[in-house]
């Protein structure tokens, strides 16, 4: 029986992590230590920035970003429709609105023309998303902000590794937010990052994080900010650094195994394969492909774990859970995004992959769609 293909398997070997586990450890600190401001320092150079500011996950540091950003009720926060929900559940947590903008028609990122119709004098911040770490257009976007006198926040949470009109993601906008889950170019686990280049936001950012607490200069902590327990813990850091040292290589393995993909599909009917724009370099968080409307995508899925292979959809179109229905949204309403969020599907790609892995994935898929 072949050997079942993951979806993705972490990029984390043991061997890199023995002996700062162990000082970890024996040092009694396990939180906000040095190996904590040593990832955030290679992350912030790494992207370009001066300030990168670890938190336990991409959720939080979304949430972080807004919050210093001055969001709240009575607010509007465009966002990108097509992404993971928590995009949209960190604008309802500060109490704003969620108003979700639409993907371009051959682009999964959001529509800068959509977003421009939708900007209201309620719109605090501009959120887009980098999805599957495919970089959105963030020079209009930011062009957009500057002329309406609003913030950026960028959903960068699948797009360390990706850049777009020479910039790394996480340099674009006010901030940029990064996510460290297991399906990530870099794990730790779980753990997020806010990077900027904006000092005031910084030191903001790193005050809600713990509490809203500073030390005083008799080391106790005075409380001046109703903060946040948002913390990333030493081991996770210690996780996130020994990729990072890698990072290039990890980001060059991925874009290899993409290109063996585009080779090897596009010859397949009713799949499309998605190719960066002239002036942007993917991190290839994930491997996608969109289908013809024709094609049922789930039976797809289904019969592709039957084989062993592990699949999965694209992402969501907020704008279809019933979450977010009492806003207004049915699905369909936004077109775009209804379709890619019922028409992609996610490949395996995994940590140096084999051209032999790639091509069963292929054959089984066209296996599959010829029998439709």
């Amino acid at each position: 029986m072949n050997e079942r293909i993951p979806i993705i398997r972490p990029d984390v070997a043991m061997g890199d992590l023995e002996d700062d586990i162990r000082t970890i450890l024996e040092s009694g600190i396990l939180t906000s230590g040095k190996y904590v401001a040593e990832f955030e320092q290679l992350v912030a150079n790494w992207v370009g920035v001066d300030h990168g500011i670890a938190t336990s996950s991409a959720t939080t540091a979304l949430h972080l970003a807004l919050t210093v950003a001055g969001v709240g009720p009575g607010d509007e926060v465009l966002l990108s429709d097509f992404t993971y929900p928590a995009t949209a559940n960190v604008v309802v947590q500060t109490g704003a609105t969620p108003v979700f903008v639409d993907s371009g028609t051959s682009d999964l990122s959001m529509d800068p023309e959509h977003a421009k119709a939708l900007v209201s004098e309620k719109t605090r911040v501009i959120m887009p998303v980098d999805p599957l770490g495919q970089p959105a257009d963030h020079l209009s976007l930011e062009r957009l902000a500057n002329e309406v006198g609003i913030h950026v926040v960028v959903d960068a949470a699948c797009a360390l590794g990706a850049s777009r009109a020479s910039r790394r993601c996480g340099s674009h906008g006010d901030m940029g937010c990064f996510s460290f889950h297991p399906r990530k170019v870099v794990t730790c686990g779980e753990g997020g990052m806010v990077t900027t280049d904006d000092p005031v936001l910084a030191n903001q950012l790193r005050l809600l994080r713990n509490h809203g607490a500073r030390k005083t200069s008799t080391r106790a902590f005075e409380f001046v900010e109703a903060g946040f327990n948002y913390r990333l813990s030493e081991i996770p850091a210690a996780m996130g650094i020994s990729q990072m040292r890698r990072i290039d290589e990890i980001v060059s393995d991925r874009r290899m195994t993409a290109a063996r993909y585009d080779s090897e599909v596009s010859s397949l009917p009713g799949v499309q394969i998605l190719n960066p724009p002239a002036d942007a370099h993917w991190s290839y968080q994930s491997y996608v492909v969109l289908f013809d409307e024709s094609i049922d995508r789930d039976e797809v899925m289904s019969r592709m774990n039957q084989e062993g292979i592990e699949t999965t959809v694209g992402t969501y179109a907020c704008h279809q859970q019933p979450v977010f229905s009492k806003w207004g949204y049915r699905p369909g309403d936004l077109p775009n995004s209804d379709r890619f969020a019922n028409t992609t599907l996610t490949l395996p790609l995994i940590p140096r992959m084999a051209v032999s892995q790639v091509e069963r994935v292929v054959e089984t898929l066209s296996s599959i769609l010829g029998s439709f």
